[in-house]
């Protein structure tokens, strides 16, 4: 590829290559502080390139490869290159990872403690990790946790943290000086903005953590907090994960153990002032 650029992020290395300058740029600034793969040898490799020569200039459409793909993804104009390249790095991870059951939930960590949050697209678990790691938590990734099947430990993945719509405002707010990438308008999932994690994520990121806590956040509705069974729990959790089936007896023995070793509850909330509070008093009371 003509542009290319490596990053680690977490336990996990990548190499992006692609047929525009631009989105290379943008992933060279926002990933400055992050280190290179391990052995200089990325696990995966994205593509993001135009399926026609003349796509490369005219009306220039980004289409998403690399070691995996799928090829009736919709390509994406050049403006959002950067959203490319975060939507392709986590398709590798979602359809190559092995090493680790991978549970699409945000994470994040305080006194060697992990709390979990997963849900639907909307959800908030994006927003909640973000401004608890405002309070003083370690942020640990917002798209992906990954779960050792050896240990039972969430290791981290602190990609640029993706924010959709009115979150921009509510992160931007709670980390006035955070490093920002470019507003990108009326994308599929509507206006995103990509934010840095802070240097602590970051030098951190290598630090694993017991889980102690599994929330389903609802945003939208009044407020309330309810415990959920095992047995709920479990079937969600086989939906957050890309690669539960793929791991087969690894993976169910991974989900089951962390099903049985903490709380499952859901958390419905009007905002995130409420959410935070909620929380905390959850976590106050482990």
């Amino acid at each position: 590829m003509r542009h290319s650029f490596e990053v680690r992020i977490g336990p996990v290395g990548f190499r992006i290559g692609s047929d525009w300058r631009a989105p290379i740029a943008h992933l060279e600034t926002l990933y400055r502080d992050y280190p290179k793969p391990l052995d200089g040898v990325p696990d995966f490799t994205v593509r993001l390139f135009a399926r026609r020569p003349w796509r490369r200039f005219l009306r220039p459409s980004v289409e998403i490869g690399g070691d995996y793909m799928l090829p009736e993804a919709a390509p994406l104009p050049l403006r959002q290159g950067l959203l490319a390249a975060e939507m392709a790095m986590n398709l590798q991870m979602a359809l190559g990872a092995r090493r680790y059951l991978l549970l699409h939930a945000s994470a994040v960590e305080r006194d060697g403690r992990a709390l979990l949050m997963t849900g639907i697209s909307g959800a908030g678990k994006s927003t909640l990790a973000t401004l608890l790691a405002a309070r003083g938590w370690r942020f640990m990734g917002d798209e992906f946790a990954l779960l050792d099947p050896a240990t039972g430990l969430i290791h981290a993945f602190p990609r640029l943290i993706s924010l959709k719509n009115d979150a921009i405002a509510a992160a931007e707010a709670a980390w006035p000086t955070a490093r920002m990438g470019p507003l990108m308008p009326a994308t599929p999932k509507g206006d995103i903005r990509h934010m840095v994690p802070d240097a602590r994520a970051i030098a951190a990121m290598d630090v694993p953590a017991r889980p102690a806590l599994l929330v389903f956040p609802r945003y939208g509705f009044a407020p309330e907090i309810r415990a959920v069974q095992p047995g709920e729990a479990f079937v969600r959790m086989t939906q957050a994960s890309t690669n539960y089936v793929a791991l087969g007896e690894a993976g169910f023995r991974a989900l089951s153990g962390l099903i049985a070793a903490v709380p499952s509850v859901a958390v419905d909330y009007p905002d995130g002032a409420s959410a935070i509070a909620q929380v905390q008093a959850l976590w106050a009371e482990l």
